[in-house]
């Protein structure tokens, strides 16, 4: 089944469908969403995309994130995803959103407008192993440290983002 995003100007306003796969090759702008979960101590749930993903599998990125389809607020579908992908829902809240065009690899460019969600979850998880191959918790000191050193090991767009969230969080 083909998946398709919702195409958007600067504004956010809805300009058309496009297959996801076709969007990422044509760096078309569209619709997403990120979310980043931590538990009450403050550390920060990552996850490494599954083996089978068809680009940057086996890297380290946010807790989810994924593209709204026709129809579906950036809310529905972030808790929608948060269950398909981790096997839970908890509350979320919108941080920030922001414009950002980065290359992934194999001739493919993610070009979104992202929303940015944040909750609080310390309960269990029922990973899905055709999305996620591995979560773990981090604090952020630690995880700024990897991304120093390790930078090859995480999603394009998760430096990007993370680098927005943390201006977010000290302003």
């Amino acid at each position: 089944m083909k998946e398709y995003v919702v195409i958007v100007n600067k504004k956010d306003e809805q300009l058309g469908l496009m297959e996801k796969q076709e969007a990422h090759i044509k760096a078309v702008l569209h619709r997403a969403f990120s979310i980043f979960i931590f538990n009450r101590k403050g550390e920060f749930l990552l996850q490494r995309r599954a083996k089978v993903k068809y680009h940057s599998p086996l890297k380290w990125t946010n807790t989810c994130c994924s593209h709204p389809r026709d129809g579906e607020t950036y809310l529905e579908a972030a808790h929608r995803r948060l269950q398909e992908e981790l096997g839970f829902d908890c509350t979320l809240a919108e941080k920030f959103h922001f414009i950002y065009k980065t290359g992934v690899g194999d001739g493919l460019t993610e070009h979104e407008f992202d929303r940015v969600f944040t909750g609080i979850y310390e309960k269990d998880f029922c990973i899905n192993p055709n999305e996620v191959d591995t979560v773990k918790w981090i604090s952020l000191q630690d995880l700024m440290k990897e991304l120093h050193a390790h930078p090859e090991q995480f999603t394009e767009w998760f430096k990007i983002i993370f680098e927005k969230y943390h201006e977010s969080i000290i302003q």
